[in-house]
């Protein structure tokens, strides 16, 4: 039997006895919920809820009746803000989960099936665990008609509950909601870990994707040119695809050369050289390591932390020299850790004989970074240094102020920690002030967390702790690295128009703006934000959950870190795809890694200041690059950055080089060596002696999960008795 929605009128001696959500009064105070005496659907299909006639259509409307389900007066009332508070407060009136859950499958039968032609990939919503359709168009009037669909019935009452809150809004109102206005819809579904995340994550997806097509949709109709794409790579099972110059710049080294992969593998066994490289490497470079490192075991790629700590595993095997790939603080590091570790016989050789420079490095070397320590020296504070600095800077700084090193992984748990452990400590973090920034604004939000969520990040501490060290947490603003100073507003609003509904990667350095879009995907379930090894780890994890589904799909990542990422990308994605290739049952999965880059592009050239060619300046730092690139599109110095030129100067040419000179009876690779540190601290100490001892503070609580007593004792002592330590 049709069910139709009661119209009675309410006056203030009477009330109609029909309970459902939706039955509204047209003379009463609107969305006062009414008790739950008997419930009548939200969504129906037309012939449930319109006065029957001739005109009546006998099938559903594909796109969606939900605001047909009352009379136009009463729903001229429910604008969105409106129907939100309504929809939080019927599911809050539901106390047992169970009965939220019947309230959800319930919607979910109601709500018309979507037509075939609409359950298409390319209508897909990305980051829901079950398959998720939405559509969208704007009807003669301008309203914004909406439907969905999915497979997993409580998604489908997810759905029906969006699509009656946005179907029939204006334009404006449907791109006025945020998440936060989401937040009052968590229905509290029982289930825990993924399953609950993924419940509460199908609102915000669902609802980024309707807004991303209805801004679309408004461009197309007032002629607006549409962005053009960012560069991408899309990686199958079976192959890779580049779209976009600058992509297939990247896809060309995915493949490599195999002569050149047996020539350096050959000299490699020969010498018994180790290679030591960092992520940001030239794809070149890269898919010739990826290659070899399945005939030679001494080549690891990582970040700059553990180059060093291979680089001593490779002594130990026997490798007599260790070439670094890397700007000129990595070899420093590398050298100083195998001579601690007792490994001073191993050469270590870099890849130019220019200096390799680093803008974030190059910031903390300076009396201006020394004197923001010395306000550090006057109480009880401990300095917390990002590990992507030289080995002097560190020894300076940590005679002047207790310091530990800490890298973009472990740099919150280290400062939470240390406030924990040492009582009225004040903590100065640097030199990276984008990362400053970030943490500091990461704690801001912490403070609206409740005290299990914050336990959950650290046990010991609260929202009283979090709010107490703030005043205490002091970090540095005139640092950055150039390659994340450049993840800028240009390309932030070209992510939020083009790519709102992907996941998002982000480095802890990025600017704030792309910190916070990242953050606000994070919390959703669709971003990261973390080191390079966070960035891989996340990537690999949604591929490998979305095989496990075994469904379908197309992943789509907005890479916001340095594009040299890619190729130990692709080889993880490509890792994890190939073994579905030899079943007919497995599902077609498909990841797409998208360059955030600009078209108004730079590039390096080593000659560049000698040549009297232009060069980029970014801050006080001038940067051995000119403008464009053959491809056009690259690195922007107004905006989105994907490779850093000092990295570029580690090529394959050089590798070859230095390996092939070795051992450098002729003093050929002078230039190239990383000599041992012959300087001496102010204190008359060795630089080396004194700049490793942050890195082994940090590998104490890395281990033990607490700051070393000896660094809590450096912290507690009297500046004078540090000075003449």
């Amino acid at each position: 039997m049709a069910v139709t929605v009661n119209t009675t009128v309410s006056t203030p001696t009477h009330t109609t006895s029909t309970s459902s959500i939706f039955s509204i009064s047209r003379n009463s105070k609107p969305f006062i919920l009414r008790p739950l005496k008997r419930h009548l659907p939200l969504l129906a299909p037309l012939k449930c809820v319109q006065p029957r006639s001739a005109s009546t259509p006998s099938k559903p409307n594909p796109i969606s009746c939900s605001a047909l389900t009352s009379s136009p007066s009463q729903t001229s009332e429910l604008v969105v803000p409106s129907k939100l508070q309504y929809l939080a407060e019927e599911f809050r009136a539901l106390r047992e989960p169970v009965e939220r859950v019947k309230r959800l499958l319930h919607y979910a039968a109601l709500m018309a099936p979507m037509e075939d032609s609409g359950r298409v990939d390319a209508n897909r919503v990305m980051g829901c665990t079950a398959r998720v359709w939405a559509d969208v168009r704007i009807d003669e009037e301008g309203k914004v008609r909406v439907a969905a669909d999915s497979d997993s019935e409580i998604t489908r009452g997810f759905c029906a509950c969006l699509v009656w809150v946005l179907d029939g809004s204006e334009v404006e109102e449907v791109l006025k909601v945020t998440s936060d206005d989401l937040v009052g819809l968590n229905v509290g579904l029982p289930g825990a870990g993924g399953s609950g995340r993924s419940r509460v994550n199908t609102w915000h997806n669902v609802l980024v994707n309707m807004q991303k097509r209805t801004k679309q949709l408004v461009a197309q109709r007032e002629g607006k040119v549409p962005f053009e794409p960012f560069p991408s790579l899309v990686v199958s099972a079976d192959a890779v695809f580049p779209k976009g110059s600058y992509a297939e710049a990247q896809a060309k080294y995915l493949f490599p050369n195999e002569l050149k992969v047996n020539e350096l593998v050959n000299v490699l066994k020969e010498k018994k050289i180790g290679v030591v490289a960092h992520f940001y490497m030239d794809p070149e470079v890269q898919g010739i390591l990826t290659a070899a490192q399945k005939q030679w075991p001494h080549i690891h790629i990582s970040d700059s932390l553990v180059m060093a700590d291979t680089a001593v595993k490779m002594a130990k095997a026997g490798c007599q020299f260790i070439t670094v790939l890397g700007v000129d603080f990595m070899s420093e590091n590398v050298r100083a850790i195998l001579d601690q570790a007792g490994f001073s016989e191993v050469g270590v050789y870099r890849m130019s004989n220019e200096r390799i420079g680093c803008s974030l490095a190059d910031a903390a070397a300076t009396p201006t970074y020394m004197e923001y320590l010395k306000a550090a020296s006057r109480s009880t504070s401990l300095h917390v240094i990002y590990i992507n600095t030289k080995l002097e800077t560190k020894a300076y700084a940590h005679e002047l102020v207790p310091t530990i090193t800490c890298t973009s992984s472990n740099v919150v748990q280290t400062i939470l920690q240390a406030f924990a452990q040492v009582p009225d400590l004040s903590i100065w973090y640097g030199p990276d002030s984008y990362m400053g920034a970030n943490i500091k604004e990461l704690f801001q939000q912490m403070t609206k967390m409740t005290d299990e969520e914050i336990a959950a990040i650290h046990h010991e501490h609260s929202q009283d702790s979090i709010r107490s060290l703030l005043p205490r947490l002091h970090y540095y603003q005139d640092g950055t690295c150039m390659v994340h100073h450049l993840f800028g507003h240009e390309v932030v609003e070209k992510i939020k128009e083009m790519y709102c509904d992907a996941f998002l990667t982000a480095h802890l350095e990025v600017p704030g703006e792309m910190f916070s879009l990242a953050m606000e995907a994070k919390r959703r379930g669709m971003g990261v934000v973390g080191s390079t090894q966070n960035i891989l780890d996340f990537i690999k994890d949604r591929v490998q959950e979305a095989l496990d589904r075994n469904i379908n799909d197309h992943l789509q990542f907005i890479l916001g870190t340095e594009s040299g990422m890619v190729t130990s990308i692709v080889a993880a994605i490509r890792s994890l795809l190939e073994p579905a290739k030899s079943s007919s049952q497995r599902a077609k999965v498909t990841v797409e890694i998208v360059f955030p880059v600009s078209s108004d592009s730079i590039s390096k050239t080593t000659s560049s200041l000698s040549s009297g060619l232009p060069s980029a300046k970014v801050g006080d730092i001038i940067l051995p690059v000119v403008p464009g690139i053959a491809s056009g599109e690259g690195c922007s110095i107004h905006g989105g950055c994907a490779s850093c030129p000092y990295m570029k100067m580690n090529s394959l040419s050089s590798l070859l080089k230095v390996c092939h000179h070795l051992p450098d009876e002729e003093n050929i690779l002078s230039a190239y060596k990383a000599e041992q540190f012959k300087l001496q601290t102010p204190n008359g100490k060795s630089v080396a002696d004194v700049g490793c001892e942050p890195i082994l503070h940090m590998r104490n609580f890395q281990a033990a999960k607490k700051l070393p007593e000896k660094l809590v004792d450096q912290i507690l002592q009297p500046q004078d008795s540090r000075r003449s330590m």
